[in-house]
């Protein structure tokens, strides 16, 4: 009886595993980084985004819509308020700095990071700028980057390193009157 018992369990452990697999990534939420760069990664001059391009802004909104953002305090003071439709995450030292309710603060970037994971259930954003990129990178899934083919020289502002980021899932190209450009969504 034990060995049919066994067999029995078995079957159903493996029916099981083959019609509902385990995953690492099951239920957990993607972390990305969403970008305009320039081609020595510049991505800003005096607190400012050095790129204004039509379809770059639609496809921020379109991808962030929706969902939790994360920005560091200058990013935030840049924009001049709160992303609408976004949940808001302000990285910032100085919490009292930033007092509307539709947003949150965090001390770290580590911080932010959990507050959205208990916020968001699908994708979250971090949006800059230049140092929160750099302390997002080594959590980030997912880099949606539009890379414009173009030097800005008096740039102040990179973004960090990606070379982890070899996979290219989505890659477009596009341009308009002022730059040619290409959308390019990567993950390690």
């Amino acid at each position: 009886m034990s060995a049919i018992y066994n067999t029995f369990n078995y079957f159903i452990d493996t029916f099981i595993l083959f019609h509902y697999p385990l995953s690492v990534n099951q239920n957990s939420v993607t972390i990305s980084l969403i970008a305009a760069i320039g081609k020595n990664r510049e991505l800003g001059k005096d607190n400012k985004l050095l790129f204004q391009i039509p379809e770059d802004m639609k496809f921020f909104r379109e991808k962030t819509r929706g969902h939790t953002v994360i920005m560091g305090r200058k990013t935030y003071d840049s924009i001049g308020r709160p992303l609408p439709n976004r949940t808001n995450i302000i990285i910032t030292h100085n919490s009292k700095l930033i007092t509307q309710n539709d947003i949150q603060t965090a001390g770290s970037i580590e911080d932010a990071l959990e507050i959205a994971k208990k916020i968001e259930h699908e994708e979250i954003f971090v949006i800059g700028g230049a140092q929160i990129y750099s302390l997002a990178i080594p959590f980030a899934d997912k880099l949606y980057l539009t890379l414009v083919d173009r030097e800005v020289p008096g740039a102040d502002a990179y973004f960090p390193d990606y070379s982890r980021f070899k996979k290219i899932l989505e890659k477009r190209n596009s341009s308009d009157s002022h730059n040619s450009y290409t959308f390019l969504t990567l993950t390690p």
